[in-house]
């Protein structure tokens, strides 16, 4: 069974809905909602990343920057996950 963190689910969502309404886009988001299918541009990738980034004091490894890590709040939050980790950790 897969534990759901609703705190990065929530900030995430947060930021998502900040960037959407920067460009006047109203869209309900689901978790696996895919954020280009709800009006989330190439550059708001970006802003996201990066937003990302900063809302959880990491850096996103180069090799992590992928489509696939990026396509929803679900792909997101696993891609958090895995650089909060401590290394080792099981």
């Amino acid at each position: 069974m897969q534990v759901v963190d609703v705190d990065v689910r929530d900030r995430i969502l947060v930021l998502v809905k900040a960037i959407l309404e920067q460009n006047a886009i109203v869209a309900d988001v689901a978790p696996d909602s895919r954020l280009v299918d709800v009006g989330l541009t190439s550059m708001d990738m970006v802003s996201l990343m990066l937003g990302v980034e900063a809302e959880f004091d990491l850096t996103i490894p180069q090799d992590q920057i992928t489509p696939e890590n990026f396509q929803s709040i679900e792909t997101l939050e696993r891609l958090i996950a895995s650089q909060v980790q401590p290394v080792g950790a099981a």
